[in-house]
């Protein structure tokens, strides 16, 4: 028996959401945010946070630095019952953060990546790995040494018998430097955005970037906000429908509670149907309260939420 459900490897920050904002922001110019939230950010801990209240044993390796915001990042964590003994952190560094301008379903945001980037594949032992069974890495593009190193840790990852699942995230560069050949191999499961995966595989279409990438992947499941989902493998194409939240307050995390709503059913070993829709359903839900966490405060909310606002029981 394994420690943990899901190791959760990647970034770490807080997010300082400004609301209701009248304007864009332009050069030499102010505006006015009429809210302002700190919450705990990243895609991979609030991926963690909310896959452990849907009931998974989570623990997290990630890195920050010893201030305030890794202690937000921390207690935040603690807070939903996500282990923190693998977390690294620094005291020469900051601990990264970043400003959303949230605009109703749409965002504009501004990171410091602080510590997060230099997270490498040397901070992740067969020990670790090997505390649990299954592994989930996010925001590969803004670690650039994992990276670098992610073949190796994902392979290691599946010699030790880990399922794997990978959401790559927006790369803030523009590049767009993913080996898909050499990476989706060794991953279960892979979760971009539609937007993430044109770019990812240099197409135009969604039909277009499954057959460039479906020599080399297992699983990919494609996220497309209120179009709903796609998800693709060897045997099976299935598309579902999203839940429409018509009193949406933010979007922010909604991918990442997707990712928790799949990978919670999968490890499970539902069938894929029955994981697309609970995605879905994780990720309407998560639009429901502010921020990525902000809905997933317990398992009896998720619930409630999920009768109330989409007459859903599970």
């Amino acid at each position: 028996m394994k420690k943990y459900n899901v190791l959760v490897i990647g970034d770490l920050n807080v997010d300082l959401i400004l609301n209701n904002i009248i304007d864009l922001p332009r050069i030499g110019s102010e505006i006015i945010a009429n809210n302002m939230q700190l919450v705990l950010g990243s895609s991979s801990a609030i991926f963690a946070s909310n896959i452990s209240v849907l009931g998974e044993e989570v623990a997290f390796l990630g890195k920050i630095g010893s201030d305030m915001f890794g202690k937000v990042v921390g207690d935040s964590l603690v807070s939903k019952k996500v282990s923190t003994e693998f977390i690294i952190k620094n005291k020469s560094l900051n601990t990264g953060a970043t400003v959303v301008l949230n605009y109703g379903e749409d965002r504009a945001m501004v990171t410091y990546p602080g510590a997060m980037e230099l997270l490498s594949g040397n901070d992740i032992s067969d020990d670790v790995l090997n505390s649990a069974n299954h592994l989930h890495i996010s925001s590969i593009f803004l670690q650039p040494l994992l990276l670098k190193d992610l073949k190796d840790v994902l392979s290691r990852a599946k010699s030790l018998g880990m399922t794997t699942s990978l959401d790559p995230q927006w790369d803030p560069s523009g590049k767009w430097e993913f080996d898909i050949a050499q990476i989706l191999p060794y991953v279960d499961v892979f979760l971009p955005n539609k937007k993430e995966f044109l770019l990812i595989t240099g197409s135009e279409s969604l039909g277009e970037g499954v057959k460039k990438i479906s020599p080399f992947a297992n699983m990919v499941v494609v996220k497309n906000g209120s179009n709903g989902s796609y998800l693709w493998c060897k045997n099976e194409e299935l598309t579902k429908p999203a839940f429409l939240n018509n009193n949406i307050v933010d979007c922010i995390g909604a991918g990442d509670s997707f990712d928790a709503g799949f990978i919670s059913k999968y490890i499970q070993g539902r069938d894929n149907s029955e994981c697309l829709e609970f995605a879905n359903l994780c990720g309407g839900i998560n639009t429901t309260k502010t921020g990525g966490t902000g809905a997933f405060e317990s398992l009896d909310m998720i619930k409630e939420i999920a009768v109330e606002s989409f007459g859903y029981n599970f």
